[in-house]
C-alpha cells in the first residue's frame, strides 16, 4: 500500500480560521511538507503552528518552489519537488503538503499535485477558508448580494485588461503592480478595499482606492466592488 499525499490549505492568515480537518491531519500524519526552501519560516508553517503545536516535532521536508517566469526552471522544482514526496509515498506514508490559503485557488500544491497523479498515487484536497472571503469579512463587506457576479483575477497578469462591466472583482497577486492595479479599477469606475497580510501580524486594512499604496507585500488582495446603481 502507498501512502496519500493530501494538500491541506492553512487558510489566509489567522490560525483561528483553520479547519478542523487540517488540525487532524497534521496531528494524526508524521511527514509535513512545506514550499519553502526553509520550512519553518514558511507562511504555512507559522500559520498551522499557531493552531497545532505539535507540528513542531513532526518530519518537515522542504519543497522548494522559486519565484520565476522561467517555465522550464519551474518545471524542475516541480519534478524535484514531486520526487522528494513520492519517496515517502513508496514507502507507505502519508504526506500533508500544507499550503497558504486554500489548495483550489492558485496553490503551489497543484503542480505536484499533477506529477504525483500522473504517477499513480492518490491525492486529496482538503479545503479552507480562502484569502478573498476572510479579507471581505476583514473590510466588514460582503463579497455579493442577491446577483452579483463575482469576478477573480490575478492581477499581475491582467494589467492590460479592462475589468468587467458588472460585479465584483477579486484582484491576487496585486502587491508589486498595484499603481497600474489602481489606474484600472478608477478606470472601471470602481470603489476598491485592499487588505494585506490578512490574519497575519502586519495586516494593513485600505478602505478605499485612494489610500492604496503603490507598492505593497506579496499577499495583498483588492476587493472591487461595482458602484451601486441609483
Amino acid at each position: 500500500m502507498t501512502g496519500i499525499l493530501y494538500g491541506v490549505g492553512v487558510g489566509p492568515g489567522d490560525p483561528e480560521l483553520m479547519t478542523l480537518k487540517a488540525v487532524r491531519l497534521i496531528k494524526e500524519n508524521d511527514i509535513i511538507a512545506l514550499p519553502g526552501a526553509e520550512p519553518k519560516k514558511t507562511a504555512a508553517y507559522q500559520i498551522a503552528a499557531g493552531a497545532v503545536p505539535e507540528l513542531a516535532d513532526k518530519q518537515l521536508i522542504s519543497i522548494y518552489m522559486p519565484m520565476t517566469n522561467d517555465k522550464e526552471e519551474q518545471r524542475k522544482w516541480h519534478q524535484k519537488g514531486a520526487e522528494i514526496v513520492e519517496a515517502y509515498l513508496k514507502e507507505g506514508k502519508n504526506v500533508v503538503y500544507l499550503t497558504l490559503g486554500d489548495p483550489t485557488v492558485y496553490s503551489t500544491f497543484t503542480y505536484i499535485q499533477r506529477i504525483v497523479e500522473e504517477r499513480g498515487f492518490q491525492t486529496q484536497l482538503i479545503s479552507a477558508v480562502p484569502s478573498f472571503c476572510a479579507a471581505a469579512a476583514r473590510a466588514n463587506m460582503p463579497l455579493s448580494i442577491w446577483n452579483e457576479n463575482i469576478h477573480i483575477f490575478p492581477a499581475m497578469h491582467n494589467l492590460k485588461e479592462d475589468m468587467p462591466e458588472t460585479g465584483t472583482c477579486v484582484l491576487m497577486k496585486s502587491g508589486s503592480k498595484l499603481k497600474q492595479v489602481k489606474e484600472i479599477i478608477k478606470k472601471s469606475g470602481r470603489d476598491a478595499v485592499m487588505v494585506e497580510n490578512c490574519g497575519m501580524q502586519k495586516e494593513q486594512v485600505y478602505l478605499h482606492v485612494d489610500e492604496i499604496p503603490d507598492t505593497a507585500g506579496y499577499y495583498s488582495l483588492i476587493i472591487a466592488k461595482e458602484a451601486e446603481r441609483k
